[in-house]
């Protein structure tokens, strides 16, 4: 995985670009409680929660409109934060900036969602924002190292863990998703476009003959989700992110726990992750590097 500097407090004003999901909230919350006034743009129409703060509701594919706000509200960084899903490229109805952007959205959309999003952190560094992760906003986010919780993964979860881990690297120049469940050596599921949530939906629904167990074994939690960064995934969007909902689709695929790796990933909520993570008898771990070389 790559590294890069973190930028705490190195802007004036932060513009958050936000779409579905807690963690725009979060990052908003985060930079107010630093005495800072955060601008919204607002990217989907499900974020009341973010109406407190001051901001503008845009349509995918108004670059310009973007980049003339932030101008003028004053911010010179950016930060994307939340859930989008990728829009229907024909039907996008854009300005004029976002018209001459478009084609290089398209081309990168045909390798995936990481070159998409390649393309539009160096827009918008070419307007001279400088991009920061929602971890520089917020550190408080960043899984820390260790087990979270009661529940702790055991050799065998770590075996797996590699194995997911390695099949990740493995995908990478094909800009795959960032999850893989793996069981007793047995890989279930990679994620592709569908998202963690769907991917262990599909978990769920497989026959217990496809899941790894031996006939007439007991069906205990087995299994580990882990999610890191894609290999050579810009980092400062669309780190692995986790809540209290991956924690309920990992207990549901019958799952024991998730791995990810620790100050690269994200969790939201923690006290609630954690508390649902116990109730439900599953390990939530943030790995070390060095823990997964096999």
């Amino acid at each position: 995985m790559s590294s890069r500097p973190v930028t705490h407090n190195t802007w004036k004003r932060l513009g958050i670009l936000a779409g579905g999901g807690s963690l725009p909230v979060r990052v908003a919350s985060a930079e107010a409680a630093a005495g800072r006034r955060p601008y919204i743009v607002h990217l989907t129409d499900d974020q009341s929660a973010l109406d407190a703060y001051p901001g503008d509701h845009v349509q995918i594919g108004e670059l310009g409109r973007v980049l003339k706000v932030l101008k003028e509200q004053g911010c010179d960084a950016v930060c994307f934060a939340g859930q989008l899903k990728r829009p229907n490229f024909a039907s996008i109805k854009a300005d004029l900036r976002g018209a001459m952007l478009l084609p290089k959205v398209v081309s990168a959309a045909r390798k995936g969602d990481g070159a998409i999003l390649d393309v539009i952190v160096a827009a918008f560094e070419g307007e001279g924002f400088q991009v920061v992760g929602a971890e520089d906003v917020a550190d408080q986010l960043l899984l820390p190292a260790g087990t979270l919780g009661s529940f702790k993964p055991d050799a065998e979860h770590f075996r797996d863990a590699v194995k997911a881990s390695q099949l990740i690297a493995a995908l990478g120049p094909f800009d795959v998703g960032q999850g893989a469940v793996v069981r007793n050596g047995f890989v279930l599921a990679i994620e592709a476009a569908e998202g963690t949530d769907a991917m262990l939906e599909r978990c769920a629904a497989l026959p217990e003959n496809l899941k790894g167990y031996e006939p007439g074994q007991k069906l205990a939690p087995l299994g580990v989700l882990l999610k890191r960064p894609k290999p050579n995934q810009e980092l400062r969007v669309d780190l692995p992110t986790i809540g209290v909902q991956t924690v309920q689709s990992t207990a549901a695929a019958g799952l024991a726990g998730i791995m990810a790796p620790a100050e690269r990933a994200l969790m939201i909520d923690r006290d609630d992750l954690i508390a649902c993570a116990d109730e439900l008898g599953i390990f939530v771990y943030g790995y070390q590097t060095a823990e997964l070389k096999s």
